[in-house]
């Protein structure tokens, strides 16, 4: 009997260490693919930024702001998604007789995440349909916040980085 009490209560401490051990682990686990999925996130902004300039829609490249993002470009910053989006409107990836490809080489795009904010930084270059040329290279330094369960740019600073492989 007591012999039977002893492995009653080795086998009830052993699943509790184990349960402890499983939480904790499950927990790491659960942490590092909240990452990836936010790491995986915040690239979505770059494919879906170049599908907005491709396609000259506007309205895609103004979902991925959030409502106060600032924008920094050749030393002119607005504040605003109106803003950034009469920026947009003028430049040259947007204006109808362009037919540009926008796209970034994938070695050139750096993410971070930290909890709730990251960041996000590419290069656009933009090619003319029909002559293959590059017409546009314009460096996107984004920070990105995740805001009601979704990743946005909050700030923006562009440069004009040179090309090279």
């Amino acid at each position: 009997m007591r012999r039977a009490l002893i492995v009653g209560v080795a086998a009830v401490a052993m699943a509790l260490a184990v349960s402890a051990c499983g939480g904790s682990s499950t927990s790491k686990l659960s942490q590092a693919a909240q990452r990836e999925a936010d790491l995986y996130s915040i690239d979505q902004i770059e494919r879906t930024w170049h599908r907005a300039a491709s396609r000259h829609d506007l309205n895609l490249m103004m979902s991925l702001w959030a409502p106060k993002a600032t924008f920094t470009l050749g030393g002119t910053t607005v504040e605003g998604k109106t803003a950034i989006r009469d920026i947009f409107s003028k430049a040259g990836p947007f204006q109808p007789q362009n037919h540009w490809v926008s796209d970034t080489p994938a070695y050139k795009i750096r993410t971070t995440v930290n909890g709730d904010k990251g960041t996000l930084y590419f290069q656009c270059h933009y090619v003319d349909v029909k002559t293959g040329k590059i017409m546009a290279v314009v460096g996107a330094d984004q920070d990105v916040k995740k805001i009601d369960g979704k990743w946005l740019i909050t700030n923006f600073a562009g440069s004009s980085p040179t090309l090279s492989p």
